[in-house]
């Protein structure tokens, strides 16, 4: 059975004769019978019943009629999709970004793109960093949005199998309980000498927020009382909220922890910022879906 068949019965019937159908197909009309008599005896039943009057479907004809009709509306949106892929109108992306990003960052990014490309689909999931990285080079997804302490080791370690994008830095700020709302800001980073304090799980993988912590505690000389270590930031934020612990955490465009039940302060010293980074396989780039987004990435017209 083929396509073809298929849309010459759905017109013959719409038509309701061989001869009007003929016409709207551009053809005459002994084809297109041949055509109908080859269809019905490869699925083995009369479709049409013949009349001087025209053609009428059988029973199984009208089966046919409503699964052709099914069948030929979704090719017909697959090739209407397809044709819109040039422009960059229209597809899907798969990103994969850590939930830092997520709270802030990426909707700024979606907001913008979706102006220029509002057809454009893009499927978030929140994994872990490392995962994230695995995600991209196994085809999972198209981009993946990670942070990162040093981003030209991390850009060395993956040169030849990821393009790395620079997505600009990630302030690190004191994350407090809230009832330490009469903090000092910006709060004094030898405040956490001798504190309780949350560090999330670290990864050889993707050095990020704990290589980083730890960087700056070295540099100005400053031991914390405990360090307690959570699987996540997000699993290290309600602990936060309940006063266990303080916490030092990125905050992308000193926006992202604005949703939680935390105090937010700058550091003093500041330490130096993590960076974003935005990773993607050589050449996914010819996806004019991933090629918008990666232009915003880089400020740059998403055209």
């Amino acid at each position: 059975m083929e396509l073809r068949q298929l849309r010459y019965f759905t017109t013959v019937v719409g038509a309701g004769s061989l001869t009007a159908a003929a016409a709207e197909l551009h053809l005459s009309q002994p084809p297109l019978s041949v055509a109908i008599a080859k269809l019905e005896k490869e699925v083995g039943v009369p479709l049409l019943v013949r009349s001087p009057r025209g053609v009428e479907p059988t029973s199984a004809g009208h089966y046919l009629l409503d699964a052709a009709s099914r069948l030929l509306g979704d090719v017909d949106d697959i090739v209407a999709e397809l044709r819109r892929f040039g422009a960059g109108l229209a597809g899907t992306v798969t990103l994969a970004a850590v939930p830092q990003l997520m709270w802030h960052r990426v909707p700024a990014l979606l907001r913008a793109h979706a102006r220029q490309s509002p057809d454009l689909e893009v499927r978030l999931v929140d994994p872990p960093p490392w995962t994230a990285v695995e995600m991209v080079q196994q085809r999972a997804a198209d981009l993946a949005a990670v942070v990162v302490a040093d981003p030209q080791r991390f850009a060395a370690r993956h040169r030849g199998t990821l393009a790395v994008h620079d997505w600009g830095p990630v302030p690190l700020v004191a994350a407090l309980p809230p009832e330490e709302h009469g903090a000092l800001d910006p709060f004094p980073l030898r405040a956490f000498d001798g504190a309780h304090m949350l560090l999330p799980r670290r990864s050889p993988a993707v050095p990020s927020l704990p290589e980083a912590v730890d960087a700056t505690f070295r540099r100005h000389g400053i031991t914390p009382g405990s360090v307690r270590t959570v699987e996540t930031i997000q699993a290290g934020l309600p602990l936060v909220e309940a006063g266990i612990a303080r916490a030092i955490l990125p905050d992308p465009d000193r926006a992202s922890l604005a949703r939680f039940d935390v105090v937010v302060r700058r550091l003093d010293p500041e330490p130096r910022p993590l960076r974003a980074l935005v990773l993607s396989r050589p050449g996914a780039s010819t996806n004019p879906g991933v090629a918008g987004l990666l232009r915003r990435v880089m400020g740059e017209p998403a055209e």
